[in-house]
């Protein structure tokens, strides 16, 4: 069954409701690849969890304190240091993204949304309202 469409070219809408209006505007933006900081330092804090477990396990262990808690010990220092070299290299990651970085034109499209069909239109009088 074909469509009929007014004689204008304008789409109908139900109700007979004005088409919603919008604002275009342009502006110009910088895109780049940021990188993502807590990954970088949960990554840089296994890391260093793992790097203190074989550190740890290469030397001998006193029998006294036993292997866990020499591990636990030395864990405080190189799960830390990971975080931080970590966060190093993810600033350094982000410095050289910002000179990367390039600039574009966007269109951003505002529009304005149709009235609920309960509600008047904004040229209407409200009617509970006294003008």
């Amino acid at each position: 069954m074909p469509v009929e469409t007014p004689p204008d070219g304008a789409a109908q809408h139900p109700d007979d409701a004005k088409p919603p209006t919008g604002t275009v505007a342009a502006a110009e933006v910088r895109i780049r690849r940021a990188p993502r900081y807590p990954i970088f330092l949960i990554l840089g804090g296994g890391l260093g969890a793992i790097v203190t477990f074989v550190l740890t396990a290469l030397f001998p262990v006193d029998p006294a304190v036993g292997f866990g808690a020499l591990f636990g010990y030395f864990a405080l220092y190189g799960v830390p240091a990971g975080v931080l070299v970590g966060a190093i290299v993810a600033i350094v990651l982000d410095r050289v993204s910002s000179r990367r970085a390039r600039s574009v034109v966007v269109e951003h499209t505002a529009v304005d949304p149709l009235p609920a069909p309960d509600e008047p239109a904004a040229d209407e009088p409200h009617p509970d309202r006294a003008p």
